[in-house]
């Protein structure tokens, strides 16, 4: 049995307010050598989202969190302070805390074998070799989460996988990323608000 499982039957919360609750994660790692980099596309997600709404983060246990709500939703947005490959610790504990239903974790992330700004969201799959997926399943102890995917690959021939990740945007990213960003956003708050398949038919390969 997953574990959230056991901790919702023993909550008295409603299960109608339960339901109306998400926590929105965005991916990356703390500090300024990583600020502005491919690895980093969850926590530029959250900031942007964060900004145009005129709201704060507070850094608390495992992560810095705002708090919002979006039609009738609460959400609890997280850019975890573990580290990409620690990601899943401030995952559990912020849906644990929050008392978040599994199907209403939204993981923000990026993926090498996606075209440079495809959105690709799913309820389920594997890490892909994504070592912040692959906590969140280990600490999850499922691999049925949702998951935004937002790709990065690079036509380039020959590049060091790991420097390119955690390497700047270039110039002509630095074109196009914002409007997918926003286009990102968007996708999240059709998922909080139309659920998963409807977010997914309108979004996922644009």
């Amino acid at each position: 049995m997953n574990c959230f499982k056991k901790v919702f039957k023993k909550n008295n919360q409603p299960k109608e307010d339960v339901l109306k609750k998400f926590l929105i994660v965005g991916l990356g790692n703390v500090g300024t050598p990583y600020n502005n980099t491919r690895h980093n596309i969850g926590f530029r997600v959250l900031d942007t989202f964060v900004e145009k709404k005129d709201l704060t983060f507070e850094d608390l246990r495992y992560g810095a969190i705002s708090k919002t709500r979006f039609k009738g939703k609460s959400l609890i947005l997280l850019k975890p302070s573990t580290l990409m490959n620690r990601s899943g610790k401030a995952v559990r504990y912020w849906a644990l805390k929050e008392n978040i239903q599994i199907q209403n974790i939204l993981v923000i992330t990026d993926d090498l074998n996606l075209p440079f700004g495809t959105l690709r969201l799913k309820p389920r799959g594997s890490d892909g070799g994504h070592n912040g997926l692959k906590d969140v399943e280990a600490q999850l102890n499922t691999p049925n989460y949702p998951r935004l995917r937002f790709g990065i690959h690079s036509e380039e021939k020959g590049y060091d996988t790991v420097n390119f990740v955690l390497g700047k945007w270039s110039k002509k990213e630095e074109t196009q990323l914002n409007s997918r960003v926003e286009k990102t956003i968007e996708q999240t708050l059709a998922f909080v608000s139309q659920g998963i398949q409807e977010a997914m038919n309108q979004f996922n390969g644009s």
